[in-house]
């Protein structure tokens, strides 16, 4: 490999690991949040440690995390847990199409790697195109992988010293992590109509205590910024053929008097 090819891979890995940072730092309130919640609710340092480096969803740890302490059925544990990870399911279906030609270990570990966060960074069009991307969003999704575990491992270092942070509100700092996401990428009107639409069915599914309610407000957020998007193109061709045909009239009226 060239030093040039050598020079571009460390500036892709650096350009990853800096971007993610901001996100690294956002969740230490949820990362220690989940670890020392696991201490307190009685379960083994081991156990407290396999969770974030198996499970590795903060929302999944913390339900599951109680519900393991209320001894709850494992049908019951296994199922809300799929419901609070099934937008994954969505974010697959989104990259499906840049990385469905990838060899199998690509797509295994970007699958794993694929948070909220990862599938943030991956709105660009070029995204995951040759092996340059693919190692940023490696080093980026794999920088914060590493970062959860570390502020898990502090928690579950501190469990027994913190009282219950469940009363604090510092999962609210996983919603502020998503709010600066999203703002920035809303460039046109179709993303704004789908973010509104989201917004708005997620809390009135929430306050309906609906089980697939954040599931089911992406999906209409989707379908309704995907009808925005047809109709924005729709009066684009409309004006464009518009302003040609007045073009042609114009010329056509101007070699009449000549």
């Amino acid at each position: 490999m060239s030093f040039n090819r050598k020079s571009a891979y460390l500036q892709m890995m650096q350009k990853g690991l800096l971007d993610m940072m901001p996100l690294n730092l956002a969740v230490i309130p949820w990362g220690i949040l989940c670890g020392s919640l696991a201490i307190q609710r009685d379960f083994s340092i081991l156990e407290a440690l396999l969770m974030p480096l198996v499970v590795y969803a903060g929302a999944v740890q913390l339900v599951v995390i109680e519900l393991m302490h209320a001894n709850a059925p494992l049908a019951t544990i296994l199922f809300t847990a799929f419901i609070i990870s099934s937008r994954h399911f969505l974010y697959g279906l989104a990259l499906r199409d840049k990385l469905k030609n990838l060899p199998l270990r690509w797509r295994g570990s970007l699958g794993f790697l694929l948070t909220d966060e990862l599938f943030a960074l991956s709105g660009d069009k070029q995204s995951y195109k040759g092996k340059l991307r693919l190692v940023y969003a490696l080093f980026a999704g794999g920088s914060f992988y590493v970062s959860w575990l570390i502020w898990n491992i502090i928690g579950i270092a501190a469990g027994s010293y913190l009282p219950d942070l469940t009363n604090l509100g510092l999962d609210f700092a996983i919603a502020v992590t998503f709010i600066a996401l999203v703002i920035p990428s809303i460039v046109n009107l179709p993303l704004l109509i789908t973010v509104c639409v989201a917004g708005v069915l997620s809390v009135i599914f929430k306050l309906l205590h609906w089980e697939l309610g954040l599931v089911l407000a992406s999906v209409i957020a989707m379908y309704c910024g995907y009808l925005a998007t047809r109709l924005q193109t729709k009066n684009n061709a409309i004006a464009t053929y518009q302003i040609n045909k007045n073009t042609v009239n114009e010329n056509n009226s101007g070699e009449q008097k000549l």
